[in-house]
């Protein structure tokens, strides 16, 4: 029986679809593709290709405000093991208020992060039971600035811990990496299948 929570990861970017269909600027348009890709791409587990030359610039900063451990990223291959070194974490958004501007995307969303008690105490998230299964949600703001040829060039993630909750679930509940990795690959394939070959890439 599939997790409740399987239907959440499909619609995680719907918000940001219906926005590229209220947006008409190409570069926006352009900017909010490249988001939408790149969400379910870090989903997939596809880290080479969130760091590609068509999708992120040269030299990017992450600033990381998560759990007790905030860190900045900086450059193609710091990226790159920052995101495998998230190890068998499960995340997804809801409830995502996006807008898009000529600098990049800002977007406040829950965010929700799904594994056991020591996978999360990596990331420093501590949760009661090392063998626990957890659901934990938080509400964040999300800053990513972009260049003017819809290249990221960094992520800024910006918890409320005032809202942060850490919740025990039942197994019954709890999605494994590889499903989770296997929605976010439909999803791809649904986005090119949507917009056509080559769709985030800026044609301006």
């Amino acid at each position: 029986m599939a997790s409740k929570y399987e239907q959440e990861v499909y619609d995680c970017m719907n918000p940001t679809l219906d926005l590229i269909e209220r947006t008409e600027n190409p570069l926006h348009r352009a900017i909010l593709l490249n988001y939408c890709r790149h969400v379910h791409l870090e989903g997939a587990a596809m880290f080479k290709e969130i760091t590609a030359d068509d999708m992120m610039a040269d030299d990017p900063v992450y600033h990381v405000c998560w759990g007790d451990n905030p860190v900045q990223v900086h450059g193609k291959q710091g990226v790159f093991d920052f995101y495998s070194s998230i190890g068998d974490i499960v995340l997804w958004n809801s409830g995502d208020q996006v807008a898009v501007a000529d600098w990049g995307i800002a977007d406040e969303m829950w965010f929700h992060q799904m594994s056991t008690g020591a996978e999360l105490a990596k990331i420093g998230i501590k949760a009661e039971k090392e063998e626990g299964l957890y659901l934990v949600s938080s509400r964040q703001a999300f800053i990513w600035p972009y260049n003017d040829k819809a290249l990221l060039t960094g992520e800024h993630l910006y918890e409320d811990k005032s809202t942060l909750t850490i919740e025990e679930i039942d197994p019954a509940e709890y999605m494994t990496p590889e499903r989770v990795r296997e929605i976010h690959r439909e999803c791809l394939v649904d986005l090119e299948q949507r917009f056509g070959p080559n769709y985030w890439v800026y044609k301006g």
